[in-house]
């Protein structure tokens, strides 16, 4: 018996329900579909960064496994096809969440089924299915500290291992992984991500081991300092289903139950994973998340047209060193620190007034984790637009920001070299310093760093009279 195993964002062998089930079965054929042709519509592709980290991860799961056919094409066109080809009698999947992948995997059961094939899907990225948690009412969660106490309060499941054997069908006709265009070439801007990034299951438990060893302790407070390495930087591995959130939570609560020390930081590590799983609960029951307000009243919000200022943001030229400095790394690496993706999105939507959705796209495109659902609920959060959001008055003062999260200017004068001799606290707002310090540490405002294109005070009165006008056109 021939069982096709359709990967998507869970390019892993352990804790892989879809290939677990598929090998009790006999042989096992698995398949990745680049998806193209089709209209895609609801649907948002993935970007150039991303890319890159699918073609690497890819090429680690056909290692992994020694043999993986790699497709282009509509999966509602080629999975039939393949499935009678190779005489399949079953094609298992792990679930995805968007109104897209939720459509297009309704239709391919369908006629999977017609066809007299056996069609099941699993859990496979979360750790609790989307539709299964619900509130006292019975309706979605909308908040997110009773949703996380409601996951904590759940049995929890442990994750399956790798199939004992794993025995691979006959191969067809397929792609080899460059074939797939992933990676850029004219020019190569990921050059030397190689050195920064490892991806693959492989990678992503190393990733995980070393974090819970090194730079669990003291992560309840210093995740927030872009200068110090207590983040997990497992992000990119959880979006392309390199580990799963299952086998990241029974790791993390072994070493805090073996060392208590860690309970406390543990259960702040275990709460940001599950934020990701908030945002796919959003996402499943809000299937318009990405593209619209979730809160309709943000709709009459005057957002700014500005493709200059948009751009001076995008490229880390907006005169604020702590912005410059994440916007300069994620272009650099294709990842940026969280606190500093917050204050960068709140520049770009509060003191710029630049809608959101600008800024989400920029990110999908740029950075290596970009998911559907954690950028858009993220972007809504900072917005103040999204669910549980931070209150709309709440404005990030980048210059406090810089301050009380790289007090030494560590993270600046790594991204933003120019500023390098700058001291602190000179360093955080290099108008405010005196002729004497600009002149000794070689900056010359306007010329090898910009001045700040607004001020941040009138860009912040700016933004409150913005949502004003939002409260006072929906009380009409």
């Amino acid at each position: 018996m021939t069982t096709i195993v359709w990967f998507r964002q869970d390019l892993r062998a352990s804790d892989n329900a879809a290939l677990y089930h598929a090998a009790q079965k006999g042989a096992v054929l698995p398949v990745y579909i680049l998806e193209e042709g089709a209209p895609l519509t609801n649907c948002q592709p993935i970007g150039g960064a991303g890319n890159w980290w699918l073609h690497h991860s890819l090429c680690a799961l056909k290692e992994q496994l020694g043999g993986l056919v790699l497709l282009k094409g509509d999966p509602k066109d080629l999975l039939p096809d393949l499935a009678r080809e190779v005489g399949a009698e079953a094609v298992l999947w792990n679930r995805v969440y968007d109104r897209h992948a939720i459509e297009r995997d309704t239709a391919i059961k369908a006629s999977l089924k017609e066809a007299g094939v056996y069609v099941e899907s699993f859990k496979g990225s979360v750790l609790n299915e989307p539709f299964e948690l619900k509130t006292g009412s019975g309706g979605p969660y909308k908040v997110f500290s009773p949703y996380w106490r409601a996951v904590k309060s759940l049995p929890f499941v442990p994750p399956l291992p790798r199939p004992e054997k794993l025995e691979l069908a006959d191969s067809v006709l397929s792609l080899d992984v460059v074939e797939l265009d992933l990676l850029p070439v004219t020019p190569n801007w990921a050059e030397g991500w190689e050195t920064l990034w490892r991806p693959g299951e492989k990678g992503a438990q190393d990733r995980l081991s070393d974090f819970l060893d090194e730079n669990l302790l003291g992560y309840g407070e210093d995740r927030n300092r872009p200068d110090l390495p207590n983040v997990s930087r497992l992000s990119p591995h959880l979006r392309f289903g390199e580990i799963s959130p299952a086998q990241i939570w029974s790791a993390t609560q072994m070493i805090a139950d073996a060392h208590p020390e860690l309970a406390k930081d543990a259960d702040k590590f275990l709460s940001e994973v599950v934020w990701r799983e908030f945002s796919y609960h959003l996402l499943y029951h809000f299937q318009d998340l990405p593209e619209q307000n979730w809160k309709t009243g943000f709709d009459a919000y005057p957002w700014r047209n500005s493709p200059e200022d948009l751009r001076a943001w995008q490229r880390g030229e907006t005169g604020y060193p702590i912005v410059d400095a994440g916007m300069r790394e994620l272009w650099q690496t294709g990842y940026m620190h969280n606190r500093v993706r917050m204050i960068v999105a709140s520049f770009l939507v509060k003191h710029l007034r630049i809608d959101w959705r600008e800024g989400e796209k920029w990110f999908r495109d740029t950075l290596v984790d970009a998911d559907v659902a954690n950028n858009a609920a993220s972007w809504q959060w900072v917005t103040g637009c999204g669910a549980d959001a931070a209150p709309y008055f709440r404005i990030f003062n980048p210059y406090t920001q810089a301050q009380k999260f790289d007090p030494d200017g560590t993270y600046i004068r790594k991204w933003v070299p120019e500023l390098k001799h700058l001291p602190a606290p000179q360093l955080f707002a290099p108008q405010d310093a005196s002729p004497m310090d600009l002149r000794e540490a070689g900056v010359r405002l306007g010329e090898t760093y910009p001045l700040p294109m607004v001020n941040h005070q009138s860009a912040r009165q700016k933004a409150l009279e913005g949502y004003e006008t939002v409260k006072a056109q929906n009380a009409a």
